[in-house]
């Protein structure tokens, strides 16, 4: 999944469930990578969190190679829920990353291991609580709005992070690789001195709004075959 995501953003990924009627669900604004650069792709590994990291040392032993830990902390920002030990041996257990809804510590350490971890960022103080577990613990995670299980794929990069439901997922990224190479014959195009405007034939596109307000510039790219937006 990680070397299909290769030559793609979470950008494109976006535009791309847009165009395809596929739901789109991204990490709530602010989840980012604790180094930037790093990138994720792979299915999600659900887990719930109540104040003990036992429930992350449960779900890696049902870890498959290459899944992404996803972990619900409820978005807090009283405390961190993930730290070095955790991400180590979630790296022992074939996880290609984490992403947390919530707060990560140890920052230098998770650096130095290097495994991808994806947090609203760190927080030195780690929870004081143990609460009531519930039985979805390990099937699903909330994250923001969303509810994320082992059919969802998570991907991630310096832009975000999005969850694609996995039967759509070879789909979802085709569509994507479309739109990337359009995009990237619109940006060479630009670079020659051959205008945006031009190559989408914007003053037609003026010209049929103002005889139809109901005409969209969306409309007019697929009409046309550019991209830019969805």
């Amino acid at each position: 999944m990680l070397k299909a995501f290769a030559d793609l953003s979470t950008p494109l990924v976006a535009d791309a469930c847009v165009r395809i009627g596929v739901p789109l669900r991204a990490a709530p604004p602010g989840i980012g990578a604790v180094v930037p650069g790093h990138r994720i792709a792979g299915r999600a590994l659900p887990a719930r969190h109540y104040g003990s990291v036992d429930v992350f040392l449960e779900a890696c032993g049902q870890a498959g190679e290459g899944e992404v830990l996803v972990i619900d902390n409820g978005g807090r920002s009283d405390e961190s829920c993930v730290g070095d030990l955790t991400v180590l041996e979630a790296e022992s257990a074939g996880v290609a990353g984490l992403v947390i809804w919530g707060l990560h510590r140890d920052t230098p350490e998770l650096a130095e291991i290097g495994l991808p971890v994806f947090s609203y960022g760190s927080y030195p103080l780690g929870p004081v609580r143990v609460d009531e577990r519930e039985p979805e613990a390990l099937t699903t995670a909330r994250f923001g709005p969303h509810l994320v299980s082992g059919d969802d794929i998570v991907l991630g990069d310096d832009d975000g992070v999005l969850f694609v439901a996995a039967h759509r997922a070879e789909e979802v990224l085709a569509t994507a690789c479309q739109i990337w190479q359009t995009e990237r014959d619109q940006a060479r195009l630009i670079r020659t001195g051959e205008t945006l405007r031009r190559q989408t034939s914007f003053d037609d596109y003026l010209a049929r709004r103002s005889a139809d307000p109901t005409y969209t510039f969306r409309q007019h790219l697929r009409r046309v075959g550019g991209a830019i937006e969805e």
